[in-house]
């Protein structure tokens, strides 16, 4: 019988062989976030590179946060505030950037 493999899975392999990957993973998510306003698919991300990380129990005790606590922030329904989502990303070693939301017109 051939086995099949969970979705989350292989959600969470992919970062976890490629860091390449776990990077263009939350970049995506950052930028549907930016164009939708929905912080879900951010979360989800977050949450997935943080499995292929090792997991959410050793994030959250390197952002000082307790596991359940993290796991709802990032959550499809949780409501992190961006100092959450800054430990988090840090802790993943990434950090936060901002960038122009249109190019300047010429003087």
């Amino acid at each position: 019988m051939r086995s099949c493999r969970r979705y989350q899975d292989v959600l969470i392999d992919g970062p976890r062989a490629e860091p390449e990957q776990a990077f263009e993973s939350l970049q995506v998510a950052l930028e549907e976030f930016d164009q939708d306003g929905d912080p879900q698919h951010l979360m989800l991300a977050v949450r997935n590179v943080a499995e292929a990380r090792g997991g959410v129990p050793g994030l959250a005790r390197q952002v000082g946060m307790g596991e359940t606590s993290l796991y709802k922030a990032l959550s499809e329904s949780g409501n992190s505030t961006l100092g959450t989502i800054r430990a988090v990303l840090h802790a993943l070693g990434y950090r936060l950037a901002l960038a122009p939301a249109q190019p300047r017109a010429a003087s």
